[in-house]
């Protein structure tokens, strides 16, 4: 699950909305909804997030999480290493790798420790 959908799902849990439903709302097929929020499909169309943001009639922070979430949710990603270091293309690799053999605890240590050496930058 991507984090746009976990998001989607929560939304919906709250106001108790079932998949069929919001994809009929959203004029999409309850296949693509689901796969949407699953990783299954690509990162949504600008268009399909605002859609998103209108049907759960959300304003300001949590549209904004919203549009972030869907940036940071393409469950298909490449990555260009040419001109890094050499290290960089290793750790790519082992990423590619290994990541589903991580707990979703070391993955967010991961991401945290990426994102703090980043920031020193």
């Amino acid at each position: 699950m991507t984090p746009l959908g976990a998001k989607l799902r929560k939304l919906r849990a709250e106001r108790g909305i079932a998949l069929k439903d919001m994809a009929k709302a959203l004029n999409v097929s309850s296949a693509y909804l689901s796969a949407l929020e699953h990783g299954k499909r690509g990162k949504p169309t600008w268009f399909m997030v605002q859609r998103i943001i209108a049907y759960f009639n959300v304003i300001w922070d949590e549209a904004e999480e919203i549009q972030r979430l869907a940036e940071i949710s393409d469950p298909k990603i490449t990555i260009d290493t040419a001109g890094l270091a050499p290290e960089a293309t290793e750790l790519t690799n082992v990423l590619a790798r290994e990541l589903g053999r991580l707990s979703a605890e070391d993955c967010k240590a991961l991401r945290d420790e990426v994102m703090r050496r980043a920031v020193k930058r």
